[in-house]
């Protein structure tokens, strides 16, 4: 199992980048074709980014 990330910065950078993965995947989907499978998927990927914020609201700053 890994090792909390507790570092802020670090932090900052994954929801960073998981929020940029959802906006490549949003971008990916085209409108016309799109289902309920597509949005459900959307709103989950939010969903996991929420949770990992409130993850992190709980831990402290410390050094790695």
């Amino acid at each position: 199992m890994t090792k909390p990330v507790t570092d802020k910065n670090k932090q900052v950078i994954y929801l960073k980048e998981r929020l940029q993965i959802f906006v490549e995947v949003l971008d990916a989907i085209d409108p016309e074709t799109a289902d309920v499978e597509d949005i459900d998927r959307l709103i989950q990927m939010l969903d996991d980014v929420e949770d990992k914020m409130e993850q992190f609201k709980g831990r402290t700053d410390s050094a790695e």
